[in-house]
Protein backbone atom coordinates (compact mmCIF):
# COMPACT_ATOMS: atom_id res chain seq x y z
CA UNK A 1 0.00 0.00 0.00
CA UNK A 2 3.16 2.03 0.95
CA UNK A 3 4.49 1.80 -2.58
CA UNK A 4 1.29 2.26 -4.28
CA UNK A 5 0.72 5.61 -2.72
CA UNK A 6 3.77 6.63 -3.00
CA UNK A 7 3.97 5.95 -6.78
CA UNK A 8 0.69 7.39 -6.79
CA UNK A 9 2.04 10.84 -5.52
CA UNK A 10 5.27 10.82 -7.37
CA UNK A 11 2.91 10.72 -11.05
CA UNK A 12 0.93 13.41 -9.63
CA UNK A 13 4.23 15.70 -9.36
CA UNK A 14 5.55 14.36 -12.58
CA UNK A 15 2.33 15.17 -14.23
CA UNK A 16 2.04 19.12 -13.16
CA UNK A 17 5.82 19.31 -13.76
CA UNK A 18 4.86 18.08 -17.06
CA UNK A 19 1.90 20.41 -17.89
CA UNK A 20 3.95 23.31 -17.23
CA UNK A 21 7.22 21.86 -19.16
CA UNK A 22 5.31 23.21 -22.59
CA UNK A 23 4.00 26.03 -21.41
CA UNK A 24 4.92 29.24 -23.03
CA UNK A 25 3.52 32.43 -21.65
CA UNK A 26 4.28 35.82 -22.95
CA UNK A 27 4.86 38.94 -20.22
CA UNK A 28 4.40 42.46 -21.39
CA UNK A 29 6.42 45.31 -19.65
CA UNK A 30 7.30 48.49 -20.48
CA UNK A 31 10.13 51.25 -21.37
CA UNK A 32 13.87 49.10 -21.15
CA UNK A 33 14.82 51.72 -17.67
CA UNK A 34 11.52 51.47 -16.63
CA UNK A 35 10.82 49.35 -13.42
CA UNK A 36 8.77 46.69 -15.55
CA UNK A 37 10.98 45.71 -17.19
CA UNK A 38 13.45 45.01 -14.82
CA UNK A 39 11.17 43.17 -12.50
CA UNK A 40 9.89 41.07 -15.98
CA UNK A 41 12.73 39.81 -16.61
CA UNK A 42 13.50 38.37 -12.95
CA UNK A 43 10.03 36.81 -12.90
CA UNK A 44 11.15 35.32 -16.14
CA UNK A 45 14.11 33.86 -15.06
CA UNK A 46 12.11 32.78 -12.19
CA UNK A 47 9.54 31.28 -13.07
CA UNK A 48 11.68 29.21 -15.54
CA UNK A 49 13.21 28.05 -13.13
CA UNK A 50 10.20 27.21 -10.75
CA UNK A 51 8.26 25.43 -12.93
CA UNK A 52 10.61 23.92 -15.32
CA UNK A 53 9.29 25.74 -18.09
CA UNK A 54 10.61 27.28 -21.29
CA UNK A 55 11.39 30.98 -19.81
CA UNK A 56 8.36 33.42 -20.84
CA UNK A 57 9.32 36.04 -23.47
CA UNK A 58 9.30 39.22 -22.16
CA UNK A 59 8.04 42.28 -24.37
CA UNK A 60 9.09 45.54 -23.64
CA UNK A 61 6.26 47.58 -24.62
CA UNK A 62 4.64 51.64 -24.42
CA UNK A 63 3.69 51.06 -20.94
CA UNK A 64 -0.10 50.36 -18.69
CA UNK A 65 -2.46 51.01 -21.64
CA UNK A 66 -0.37 49.27 -24.52
CA UNK A 67 -0.15 45.89 -21.81
CA UNK A 68 -3.82 46.11 -21.17
CA UNK A 69 -4.64 46.16 -24.64
CA UNK A 70 -2.15 43.21 -25.53
CA UNK A 71 -3.96 41.31 -22.47
CA UNK A 72 -7.35 41.46 -23.39
CA UNK A 73 -6.57 40.91 -27.19
CA UNK A 74 -4.42 37.61 -26.03
CA UNK A 75 -1.38 38.62 -27.38
CA UNK A 76 0.48 38.75 -24.04
CA UNK A 77 -0.65 36.52 -20.92
CA UNK A 78 0.81 38.63 -18.37
CA UNK A 79 1.18 42.12 -17.77
CA UNK A 80 2.13 44.52 -15.50
CA UNK A 81 -0.30 48.15 -15.30
CA UNK A 82 -0.97 50.72 -12.95
CA UNK A 83 -4.35 50.89 -11.39
CA UNK A 84 -5.73 53.85 -12.87
CA UNK A 85 -5.08 52.49 -16.36
CA UNK A 86 -6.65 48.89 -14.80
CA UNK A 87 -9.50 50.29 -13.77
CA UNK A 88 -10.69 51.98 -17.05
CA UNK A 89 -9.99 48.89 -19.00
CA UNK A 90 -11.65 46.50 -16.68
CA UNK A 91 -15.26 46.49 -17.68
CA UNK A 92 -14.28 46.91 -21.67
CA UNK A 93 -17.22 44.57 -23.13
CA UNK A 94 -16.59 41.61 -25.73
CA UNK A 95 -12.95 41.11 -24.57
CA UNK A 96 -10.84 38.86 -22.21
CA UNK A 97 -11.58 39.72 -18.59
CA UNK A 98 -8.61 41.27 -16.13
CA UNK A 99 -7.68 39.69 -13.45
CA UNK A 100 -4.97 40.32 -10.84
CA UNK A 101 -2.21 38.30 -9.41
CA UNK A 102 -0.84 40.81 -6.95
CA UNK A 103 -0.74 44.42 -6.51
CA UNK A 104 2.65 44.97 -6.93
CA UNK A 105 4.90 48.67 -5.77
CA UNK A 106 3.36 51.53 -6.06
CA UNK A 107 4.38 53.88 -8.68
CA UNK A 108 5.60 57.99 -8.18
CA UNK A 109 4.67 60.26 -10.63
CA UNK A 110 8.24 62.06 -11.09
CA UNK A 111 7.99 65.21 -13.25
CA UNK A 112 11.72 66.09 -13.59
CA UNK A 113 13.74 69.15 -15.36
CA UNK A 114 16.73 70.83 -15.33
CA UNK A 115 17.98 72.15 -11.62
CA UNK A 116 18.29 75.82 -13.69
CA UNK A 117 14.93 75.48 -14.94
CA UNK A 118 12.35 78.63 -14.84
CA UNK A 119 9.51 76.14 -13.61
CA UNK A 120 8.13 75.65 -9.98
CA UNK A 121 5.08 74.26 -10.60
CA UNK A 122 2.93 72.39 -13.14
CA UNK A 123 1.35 75.35 -14.68
CA UNK A 124 4.55 76.89 -15.07
CA UNK A 125 5.50 74.17 -18.08
CA UNK A 126 2.84 76.49 -20.48
CA UNK A 127 4.90 77.28 -23.37
CA UNK A 128 8.03 74.58 -22.96
CA UNK A 129 8.92 71.37 -24.48
CA UNK A 130 7.85 68.69 -22.34
CA UNK A 131 7.11 65.03 -22.65
CA UNK A 132 4.18 63.35 -21.41
CA UNK A 133 5.02 59.72 -22.55
CA UNK A 134 4.77 57.07 -25.19
CA UNK A 135 1.38 57.29 -26.43
CA UNK A 136 -0.51 54.10 -24.64
CA UNK A 137 1.38 54.40 -21.44
CA UNK A 138 0.04 54.92 -18.23
CA UNK A 139 2.66 58.05 -18.25
CA UNK A 140 0.67 59.55 -20.87
CA UNK A 141 -2.72 58.98 -18.75
CA UNK A 142 -1.58 60.22 -15.62
CA UNK A 143 0.03 62.96 -17.07
CA UNK A 144 -2.96 64.43 -19.47
CA UNK A 145 -5.37 64.42 -16.59
CA UNK A 146 -2.28 66.15 -14.77
CA UNK A 147 -2.33 68.97 -17.09
CA UNK A 148 -6.13 69.12 -17.19
CA UNK A 149 -6.33 69.77 -13.60
CA UNK A 150 -3.94 72.33 -14.21
CA UNK A 151 -5.90 74.09 -16.73
CA UNK A 152 -3.50 73.05 -19.52
CA UNK A 153 -4.59 71.80 -22.87
CA UNK A 154 -1.97 70.28 -25.46
CA UNK A 155 -1.87 73.54 -27.39
CA UNK A 156 -0.48 75.17 -24.45
CA UNK A 157 2.73 73.18 -24.55
CA UNK A 158 4.98 71.79 -27.03
CA UNK A 159 4.22 68.11 -26.45
CA UNK A 160 6.56 65.19 -27.41
CA UNK A 161 5.39 61.78 -27.23
CA UNK A 162 8.70 60.32 -25.85
CA UNK A 163 9.20 56.78 -23.48
CA UNK A 164 11.48 57.06 -20.69
CA UNK A 165 14.77 56.58 -22.62
CA UNK A 166 14.00 59.04 -25.06
CA UNK A 167 13.17 61.72 -22.76
CA UNK A 168 15.86 61.07 -20.66
CA UNK A 169 18.31 61.86 -23.80
CA UNK A 170 16.20 64.89 -24.66
CA UNK A 171 16.33 66.39 -21.49
CA UNK A 172 20.28 66.17 -21.15
CA UNK A 173 20.51 67.64 -24.76
CA UNK A 174 18.35 70.29 -24.08
CA UNK A 175 15.95 69.14 -27.30
CA UNK A 176 13.17 69.72 -24.08
CA UNK A 177 12.70 71.36 -20.61
CA UNK A 178 10.85 68.75 -19.08
CA UNK A 179 9.51 65.31 -18.91
CA UNK A 180 6.73 63.30 -16.77
CA UNK A 181 7.81 59.69 -15.57
CA UNK A 182 5.37 57.77 -13.20
CA UNK A 183 7.60 54.58 -11.63
CA UNK A 184 9.29 53.01 -8.80
CA UNK A 185 11.61 54.60 -6.95
CA UNK A 186 14.28 54.74 -7.77
CA UNK A 187 14.42 54.74 -11.55
CA UNK A 188 17.58 53.55 -12.67
CA UNK A 189 17.86 55.97 -15.84
CA UNK A 190 17.10 59.19 -13.58
CA UNK A 191 19.19 57.88 -11.32
CA UNK A 192 22.08 58.10 -14.21
CA UNK A 193 21.57 61.13 -15.49
CA UNK A 194 20.87 62.89 -12.03
CA UNK A 195 24.73 61.66 -11.66
CA UNK A 196 25.72 64.14 -15.14
CA UNK A 197 23.01 66.78 -14.93
CA UNK A 198 21.60 69.02 -12.10
CA UNK A 199 17.91 68.36 -11.65
CA UNK A 200 14.89 69.26 -10.17
CA UNK A 201 11.40 67.34 -9.72
CA UNK A 202 8.22 69.67 -9.43
CA UNK A 203 6.03 69.82 -6.44
CA UNK A 204 2.72 68.82 -7.22
CA UNK A 205 0.93 69.83 -3.99
CA UNK A 206 -1.49 72.61 -5.28
CA UNK A 207 -3.15 70.29 -8.10
CA UNK A 208 -3.45 67.17 -6.41
CA UNK A 209 -6.47 67.70 -4.17
CA UNK A 210 -8.82 68.44 -7.18
CA UNK A 211 -7.09 65.68 -8.58
CA UNK A 212 -7.92 63.26 -6.64
CA UNK A 213 -11.43 64.21 -6.12
CA UNK A 214 -11.69 63.54 -9.68
CA UNK A 215 -9.41 60.16 -9.60
CA UNK A 216 -9.60 58.71 -6.30
CA UNK A 217 -7.44 55.52 -7.42
CA UNK A 218 -4.50 58.08 -6.45
CA UNK A 219 -3.56 59.24 -3.70
CA UNK A 220 -0.96 62.04 -2.42
CA UNK A 221 2.69 60.94 -1.50
CA UNK A 222 5.71 62.64 -0.66
CA UNK A 223 8.96 62.10 -2.94
CA UNK A 224 12.14 62.51 -0.89
CA UNK A 225 15.05 64.43 -2.77
CA UNK A 226 17.53 61.53 -1.30
CA UNK A 227 15.80 59.62 -3.84
CA UNK A 228 18.12 60.59 -6.31
CA UNK A 229 20.33 62.57 -4.49
CA UNK A 230 19.07 65.98 -5.44
CA UNK A 231 19.60 69.51 -3.78
CA UNK A 232 16.47 70.71 -1.85
CA UNK A 233 13.95 69.74 0.06
CA UNK A 234 11.12 66.95 -0.55
CA UNK A 235 8.18 67.10 -2.77
CA UNK A 236 4.51 66.59 -2.85
CA UNK A 237 3.58 63.73 -5.66
CA UNK A 238 0.94 61.51 -6.48
CA UNK A 239 1.04 57.47 -5.80
CA UNK A 240 -0.63 54.90 -7.92
CA UNK A 241 -0.57 50.89 -7.24
CA UNK A 242 1.04 48.87 -9.79
CA UNK A 243 -0.88 44.96 -10.30
CA UNK A 244 0.40 41.67 -11.96
CA UNK A 245 -2.14 40.93 -14.02
CA UNK A 246 -3.31 37.83 -16.30
CA UNK A 247 -6.97 37.50 -17.85
CA UNK A 248 -9.71 35.02 -16.96
CA UNK A 249 -8.86 32.82 -19.80
CA UNK A 250 -5.88 31.83 -17.78
CA UNK A 251 -6.24 28.38 -16.02
CA UNK A 252 -6.04 28.55 -12.12
CA UNK A 253 -3.33 25.74 -11.76
CA UNK A 254 -1.16 28.55 -13.72
CA UNK A 255 -2.07 31.26 -12.17
CA UNK A 256 -1.47 30.27 -9.02
CA UNK A 257 1.84 28.97 -10.01
CA UNK A 258 2.49 31.79 -10.94
CA UNK A 259 1.59 33.84 -7.98
CA UNK A 260 3.44 31.30 -5.75
CA UNK A 261 6.92 31.83 -7.94
CA UNK A 262 5.94 35.49 -7.32
CA UNK A 263 6.98 35.47 -3.57
CA UNK A 264 9.52 32.74 -3.97
CA UNK A 265 11.28 35.23 -5.98
CA UNK A 266 11.02 38.26 -3.49
CA UNK A 267 14.76 37.81 -2.95
CA UNK A 268 16.01 38.25 -6.69
CA UNK A 269 13.38 40.66 -6.95
CA UNK A 270 14.68 42.96 -4.10
CA UNK A 271 18.17 42.96 -5.31
CA UNK A 272 17.25 44.29 -8.99
CA UNK A 273 15.34 47.46 -7.50
CA UNK A 274 14.53 48.90 -3.91
CA UNK A 275 10.95 49.44 -5.36
CA UNK A 276 10.11 45.63 -5.01
CA UNK A 277 10.84 45.70 -1.32
CA UNK A 278 7.26 46.84 -0.88
CA UNK A 279 5.58 43.52 -2.59
CA UNK A 280 3.95 42.07 0.38
CA UNK A 281 1.23 39.22 0.57
CA UNK A 282 -1.13 41.06 2.70
CA UNK A 283 -1.07 44.05 0.70
CA UNK A 284 -1.06 41.88 -2.61
CA UNK A 285 -4.39 40.81 -2.84
CA UNK A 286 -5.48 44.75 -2.75
CA UNK A 287 -6.36 44.76 -6.42
CA UNK A 288 -9.44 47.26 -6.04
CA UNK A 289 -11.77 47.02 -9.08
CA UNK A 290 -9.89 43.87 -10.49
CA UNK A 291 -10.61 40.75 -9.35
CA UNK A 292 -7.92 38.41 -8.59
CA UNK A 293 -7.82 35.33 -10.83
CA UNK A 294 -9.24 32.54 -8.46
CA UNK A 295 -5.92 30.39 -8.95
CA UNK A 296 -3.96 33.51 -7.06
CA UNK A 297 -7.00 33.42 -4.52
CA UNK A 298 -6.06 29.79 -3.86
CA UNK A 299 -2.49 30.62 -3.24
CA UNK A 300 -2.98 33.43 -1.01
CA UNK A 301 -5.90 31.36 1.34
CA UNK A 302 -3.39 28.28 1.44
CA UNK A 303 -0.71 31.05 2.51
CA UNK A 304 -3.41 31.96 5.44
CA UNK A 305 -3.34 35.46 4.04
Amino acid sequence: MLLLVTGLLAGLVSGCQADFTGLRLTVATGSKDGVYDVLGNVLADAWAGQLRMPRPEVRQTAGSVDNLGRLVTGSADIGFSAADAATETINTPGQRGLRALARMHDDYLQLVVRADSRAGHLADLRGLRVSIGSPKSGVELIARRLLETAGLGENDLVVAHLGLSESLAALRSGSIDAFFWSGGLPTAGITELAARLPLRLLDLADVLPELRERYPVYRTATLPASAYGLSGGPVSTLAVPNFLLVTDAMSDDVAEALTRGLFAAREPLDRANPAAQSIDARSAIETASVPLHPGARRYYQDAKV
